[in-house]
């Protein structure tokens, strides 16, 4: 990105036309103008303006051109109505703190765009891009930042295919900053080798509540007493269109079915504990968890949309405190594309919130593709272990 101001028609840089005008409208008034009323030490401005709009290059040609300028208008008049050298010297010295404006202006602009090229980086390293039909699923998604200079926080979501199904999360890890980007992108690390491997979604639930439990041991071995704890909610599709979809949620806002029978169906919520204070809740009954949420089978037929969203659509409030009505928004309309979906509940979010967010805010919404069979899983087939190595 460049470190100039977009004052663009097409290709057409326009910057230059206001400190240009201005130059030449001083020009014109001072020598129309009787020598009691001269205005030429508002040539002064030129410099200042064009360091708003210019560049450093651009803004030093400026100050230049302002103090030739200066010096011919003012020997232009009778030596009595000159200004002399202290107004002069007033408007060289404008023009070097313009000149040095400038280049801070410049020189926070780049570090500002490097900022926001090491958020996006950070972004794409967390929230990789879903492959369009991964794991037969059509799904589309939205992350919004309530930080839009860091680009991402502690919301996270992705769909992983594997031989027993198609696995999708999306969560949302407490607190804010890089500590909470941190634990998500380790979530994420244990679901995508979790959930292709494991059979049982249980089971890959378990593997995230012992990586949230490693990931605060690990930060307070740091001395960073800021332990995390993660909502998340866990689907499951299997290879096969059944029916049904199996579902673990960990204190997380409970997903939406649409399209089905009911325009909008809400999916079970969070009964059990966040990740990394199952063991917290109750305590220990032989190996039966009181925090440790059951594993459910929905119903979710041909054809039905799940949406998943982080409480940043929940909690999102207007002016006057009021919740969002999302099931409303959502059945203004019997388009239940994914993508369709994901806009409208991000639009819905933006306009009722006057797009100043409290939270982070994610959405992903799933369907499975039309003409699915088995190629949506087919390619994640075990791949053959070398002799000797076990499959794992």
């Amino acid at each position: 990105m460049s470190g100039e101001p977009a004052l663009r028609i097409g290709r057409l840089n326009l910057a230059w036309l206001l400190p240009t005008g201005l130059l030449v409208t001083i020009a014109a008034v001072d020598t129309q103008t009787s020598g009691d009323l001269r205005i030429v030490t508002w040539i002064v401005l030129v410099p200042g303006i064009a360091a708003a709009l210019c560049g450093v290059v651009a803004t030093a040609l400026f100050a230049a051109g302002a103090a030739a300028l200066f010096a011919l208008l003012d020997q232009a008049h009778e030596y009595r109505y000159h200004r002399g050298a202290v107004d002069f010297w007033l408007v060289v010295a404008g023009g070097l703190l313009a000149v040095l404006a400038a280049w801070l202006r410049r020189r926070a602009r780049d570090l500002l765009v490097s900022v926001e090229n090491a958020a996006d980086a950070t972004r794409l390293a967390v929230l990789r891009p879903i492959p369009r039909g991964a794991g037969g699923l059509e799904s589309a998604s939205v992350y919004l930042a309530a930080d839009s200079a860091a680009r991402v926080g502690g919301d996270f979501f992705d769909i992983q295919p594997s031989p027993h199904g198609t696995r999708v999360m999306l969560g949302d890890v407490q607190g804010k900053g890089t500590s909470a980007v941190d634990a998500a992108a380790a979530l994420l690390s244990a679901f995508r080798e979790a959930a292709y491997y494991e059979r049982e979604l249980a089971a890959v639930a378990w593997r995230l509540e012992t990586r949230m439990r490693r990931h605060n041991y690990y930060i307070a071995a740091l001395g960073q007493p800021d332990a995390r704890f993660t909502t998340a909610v866990l689907v499951s599709f299997p290879p096969a269109d059944t029916g049904w979809i199996e579902l673990v949620n960990f204190g997380h806002p409970g997903p939406l079915a649409l399209g089905g029978a009911e325009r909008v169906r809400r999916l079970p919520e969070g009964e059990g504990a966040p990740l990394g204070m199952v063991d917290l809740v109750a305590g220990v009954e032989g190996h039966r968890w009181a925090g440790w949420p059951p594993t459910r089978r929905v119903p979710f037929g041909r054809g039905e949309t799940l949406l998943l969203f982080s409480d940043g659509v929940t909690e999102a409030r207007d002016r006057s405190g009021a919740f969002l009505p999302l099931t409303d928004r959502l059945e203004e309309d019997d388009d239940t594309a994914p993508a369709t979906v994901v806009d409208r509940v991000s639009r819905a979010v933006l306009d009722h919130t006057r797009r100043r967010l409290a939270d982070d805010t994610a959405v992903l919404a799933v369907r499975r593709t039309e003409h699915r069979g088995d190629e949506g899983i087919a390619p994640y087939a075990f791949p053959e272990p070398p002799p000797g190595v076990p499959r794992g």
